[in-house]
């Protein structure tokens, strides 16, 4: 690689290393208010809801088209937070009496 790629190249990744923060931030927003939802939550059966997934991901996919994104991408990047949180909700969820 030229050194004047190697430039350029080093630029555009200090871009997604300072966009990265950027998710970083958000994620800890995100698992906020998943926290306040898991609260709400009364069975652990109540975790995983189908339905809300299955509509997360048709309005990640129609979203993603608009943007002209590869819907591929964003239904992978979904599924996998979806499940994660899923995960996450599940080693939290605390038995209400």
């Amino acid at each position: 690689m030229s050194p004047l790629k190697k430039e350029k190249l080093n630029k555009i990744r200090k871009e997604l290393d300072k966009l990265d923060d950027s998710l970083i931030k958000i994620i800890k927003k995100r698992t906020n208010l998943v926290k306040r939802v898991l609260a709400l939550k009364e069975k652990k059966n109540q975790i995983v809801d189908q339905k809300r997934i299955k509509l997360i991901l048709k309005n990640i996919k129609k979203k993603s088209i608009n943007h002209k994104i590869d819907p591929k991408i964003t239904n992978k990047i979904w599924r996998n937070m979806i499940y994660a949180y899923i995960d996450f909700e599940r080693r939290n969820f605390k038995k209400k009496k």
